[in-house]
């Protein structure tokens, strides 16, 4: 049998499809594995270039079949799709992603660490945790408003909500205050796990170099400085801070033909979780920073003739490719005018 030098692996729970050409590119294998058929079939290769898709799991099996001695290389599934040819098989699948990584203008996902995903974890159960917060207070106040009790929105309307609660409860029906101090319990419960999370992000955070170089940018706290932290290991995957804005879905969408260049709005593409913190850090930089810092000073006159979301989205993007530069620079901020950047944000 020849010797296999690239492999398609398509992944998936228990049923994994192996797709291995030699290097004149003829079909060498093709045949599907069960999970505990894998590693087997893998130590039994010489060396050899397998590509994946960059999935939930992928990054396990990266480090397992890196370990084995082969190469392996991680692709968004969009840049492979381009790759097959009809229909949505396994086999399809496999054989596309054998043809996508070999292809030189192919771009490629680092493989993380477990420490890496670790904190992007702790991350995502945070989100998770605001997220259902923020549905439980949507309730509460929906709930007490049946009932002629308004509050107004923000932190403050919430403490407000929980102390109208407590003098009207003599006047609602058992039933629902069984149900609206249930709601009360809940959000106490979150808004301490919520707590914990932030700490362990805290502790992870001053441990790290480089998020804490990242946090001296305006805008950038520690939480989006040590998502971006574990979020991109090594700047140099990169090969320009517009490049990292675009990867973050930063850049406007370009929709050109016939030699006229049309430009729309950001692409939405990539991480939305740290495009996110990004844009609510600007927002908070457009509010609060002082009149001589640079970001401000750009911004000022930005809102000028922008409306204050399409500045906010122009001062992320901006802040992404700064993040970039200290990230590839190993540098932390400085003002154009050569003075220390202003803090941290505080809430990001």
């Amino acid at each position: 049998m020849e010797q296999i030098t690239t492999i398609g692996l398509d992944l998936a729970k228990n049923v994994f499809q192996v797709h291995g050409v030699d290097a004149a590119g003829k079909v060498v294998v093709r045949k599907a594995l069960r999970r505990a058929e894998l590693l087997r079939f893998f130590e039994r290769l010489p060396p050899c270039l397998v590509g994946m898709e960059a999935c939930g799991t992928a990054h396990h099996w990266a480090r397992e079949l890196t370990k084995l001695g082969h190469t392996v290389r991680l692709m968004p599934p969009a840049y492979v799709k381009a790759y097959v040819k009809r229909g949505k098989t396994d086999a399809a699948d496999a054989e596309a992603i054998a043809e996508a990584v070999t292809r030189p203008t192919m771009r490629f996902v680092a493989v993380k660490t477990t420490e890496q995903q670790a904190v992007l974890m702790l991350h995502k159960v945070r989100d998770l945790l605001v997220r259902q917060r923020t549905m439980l207070i949507n309730a509460l106040r929906g709930h007490l408003a049946e009932f002629g009790i308004i509050a107004a929105r923000g932190p403050g309307g919430v403490s407000a909500a929980i102390a109208a609660l407590h003098e009207e409860q003599d006047h609602l029906p058992e039933l629902a205050r069984q149900v609206l101090h249930g709601l009360v319990e809940q959000m106490r419960l979150i808004g301490l796990e919520i707590a914990r999370a932030e700490q362990r992000i805290m502790a992870w955070h001053r441990a790290s170099e480089a998020s804490q170089r990242l946090a001296t940018i305006p805008g950038i706290g520690p939480i989006t400085a040590s998502a971006i932290a574990a979020s991109v290991p090594d700047a140099a995957l990169f090969r320009s801070g517009r490049q990292f804005a675009a990867w973050l879905g930063l850049t406007p969408r370009p929709h050109s033909s016939g030699g006229k260049q049309r430009l729309g709005g950001i692409s939405k593409q990539g991480d939305s979780y740290i495009r996110r913190l990004l844009v609510i850090g600007a927002t908070a930089v457009i509010r609060c920073a002082r009149q001589d810092n640079a970001s401000k000073s750009w911004a000022a006159k930005l809102l000028q003739r922008k409306p204050a979301r399409v500045v906010s989205v122009a001062l992320a993007n901006k802040t992404a490719r700064i993040a970039w530069a200290i990230l590839a620079r190993k540098q932390s901020y400085t003002a154009a005018a050569g003075t220390a950047a202003a803090g941290t944000a505080a809430a990001l």
